[in-house]
């Protein structure tokens, strides 16, 4: 039988969907650019969001055509940008007033397109009798072949949402990668990556994640990844993060 989301998730779902659609769109036309230019030797180099624009019509001001050209290509990246941004804007201000997703929020790495993701496609947590099989939900679980005797296991199985998988594994790539502080979980994907490769580490650190998220929900409790630290301290980080996030969209 299929399972029926509440209204509020397939709203919610859309405005993810679109803000993701304008953000590729976006890059699109910023590598559209870049190719174009790159045809008559011209290289940007790392340039960043800010200084992009300036550096395109500095480098064709001497060409009339080329000049108009990038104008209209500089004017539609300019369009695109104003509307994501805008849309981007719709999803932190849902997320600051979610008192769950602020929870979610106190894992090092879950932003608030992970956040708001994860809620949206879970919807009613009671679906899931464990909080493991959550993972399995989402692809995040090892594809496994039988034959007799022989049992053999592959990639994960990337079933269900892309969307909330691929930004899990953005979270996990965070938290291994930028996060400095000490962590549990980071630890233990770090372990993974020096036996077998980083990918695999964050495909793990992802699973472990969708667990940990699925059981703060259920439980009604805070991420707490420090050794060292209390559940208060947790919560105190989580609520000074979501005063932050609040006080940046009043």
């Amino acid at each position: 039988m299929p399972i029926i989301k509440s209204e509020s998730c397939y709203r919610t779902k859309l405005l993810l969907t679109h803000r993701r659609n304008l953000k590729a769109k976006f890059l699109d036309l910023e590598n559209a650019i870049r190719h174009s230019l790159k045809a008559f030797g011209i290289r940007l180099g790392k340039v960043g969001r800010g200084a992009f624009e300036q550096a395109v019509r500095t480098a064709v001001a001497e060409d009339p055509l080329s000049s108009e050209l990038m104008d209209a290509m500089l004017s539609a990246r300019a369009a695109l940008w104003r509307q994501y941004c805008r849309l981007h804007d719709l999803v932190v201000k849902m997320v600051a007033r979610s008192e769950l997703c602020r929870r979610f929020m106190a894992i090092p790495g879950v932003g608030p397109v992970t956040a708001l993701s994860f809620m949206t496609a879970i919807d009613d947590p009671s679906r899931f009798r464990r909080s493991r099989d959550v993972a399995a939900y989402f692809g995040l679980t090892s594809r496994r072949w039988q034959s007799g005797l022989d049992r053999r296991s592959g990639s994960h199985t990337k079933a269900g949402d892309a969307d909330v998988r691929r930004s899990l594994y953005e979270a996990a790539s965070g938290l291994m990668t930028r996060f400095k502080g000490r962590d549990k979980v980071k630890n233990w994907g770090q372990a993974i990556a020096k036996r077998s490769c980083h990918r695999k580490a964050c495909v793990a650190v992802a699973r472990k994640l969708a667990v940990i998220m699925h059981a703060i929900w259920t439980d009604g409790t805070f991420y707490v990844g420090d050794p060292a630290a209390s559940q208060a301290d947790a919560g105190r980080r989580a609520h000074d993060k979501a005063r932050k996030l609040l006080g940046a969209h009043r």
